[in-house]
């Protein structure tokens, strides 16, 4: 069986449907799961980590059946949330060798060999005693990765690793996750940052309102889809093009649609100048995993009934 697996897995509160019928297989990758946020995302790695139960459904990881095998599932994962502190009073080395107690690991010369292990992996040996107060960004972020590593974990969650971190962290933080799938562990990550997403995951699942509404690669995602045009003018997207041309995103005077197979932008641009609209700019490109991200939520949810958006937002705010 995959190391994280679920099938129809769903989470209800009262009324609302937090998670419906979600289906996952995921072995030896870097997986992304990608929504907005009140999508599901948590209620999904809360479900697989034991935190939060299931409503009906079925979800295992390293095999173990996370309704009735709670405990062995945690001996075999680690998750790290988007805001987790280490103790600031003490060393790196420190802090990861509490964690390996933490993790029942007795024996003082093994939770130092171990702690050294892990700092060594995240290339933070050459501070490991130095006080934690001192450490960048990333390098906390490394440092809650080492802690988590301490008890051999055979599947790591990841809740937006590199959010407040600059571009030089966030490569860091890559880089390591990288070296650590390529050792065999697999890795289930929640993520907004669409172009880490396209470049680091093997595999994505895009979810709305607790529904999967797309997944695969990003390559064969991004593949599947047309040109996209950017249209710069004085005015709104005529009313003609509505229906044969779909609104990605509005940023001041720009709008970047997915035209149907159809429509040209050389059309596009006379539909504007037939609507009285000066186009002052054009562009087309290729479709980015942003692209396909913003077109599959806006979409694939004509089935799910109607509910009231405030009160699924507030529950997610409280979750």
């Amino acid at each position: 069986m995959n190391p994280i697996h679920a099938g129809k897995l769903s989470k209800r509160y009262g009324e609302l449907q937090a998670v419906d019928s979600l289906d996952l297989d995921v072995d030896g990758e870097i997986y992304g799961l990608l929504g907005p946020n009140g999508s599901g995302k948590t209620t999904t790695v809360n479900m697989l980590t034991t935190m939060l139960s299931i409503t009906s459904g079925e979800a295992s990881v390293c095999g173990y059946d996370v309704r009735t095998e709670a405990k062995r599932v945690r001996e075999c994962i680690s998750y790290i949330p988007q805001y987790i502190a280490a103790d600031i009073r003490l060393t790196g080395r420190e802090n990861v060798e509490l964690f390996a107690e933490l993790y029942g690991i007795r024996g003082r010369s093994e939770r130092r060999r171990k702690a050294e292990e892990c700092l060594e992996i995240m290339g933070l040996l050459d501070r490991a005693d130095d006080i934690t107060k001192s450490y960048s960004g990333g390098m906390n972020r490394r440092l809650e990765i080492a802690q988590a590593l301490v008890h051999d974990p055979r599947v790591l969650f990841l809740d937006e690793p590199t959010v407040g971190l600059d571009v030089s962290g966030r490569r860091s933080i890559w880089e390591h996750i990288l070296k650590l799938k390529r050792s065999g562990m697999t890795i289930f990550v929640t993520t907004h940052q669409m172009e880490e997403a396209e470049h680091y995951c093997n595999r994505v699942g895009i979810i709305r309102l607790g529904h999967k509404v797309n997944e695969g690669r990003p390559s064969d995602l991004t593949d599947s889809m047309g040109d996209v045009v950017t249209i710069g003018s004085d005015g709104d997207v005529p009313a003609s093009l509505i229906g044969r041309a779909e609104i990605l995103k509005q940023e001041d005077r720009e709008v970047t649609l997915l035209p149907d197979d159809s429509l040209t932008l050389e059309e596009i641009i006379r539909v504007y100048e037939a609507d009285g609209r000066k186009v002052f700019s054009t562009a087309k490109r290729r479709p980015t995993l942003e692209d396909v991200y913003l077109t599959s939520i806006n979409k694939g949810t004509e089935d799910i009934g109607t509910l009231d958006r405030n009160q699924y937002r507030n529950m997610m705010r409280r979750r």
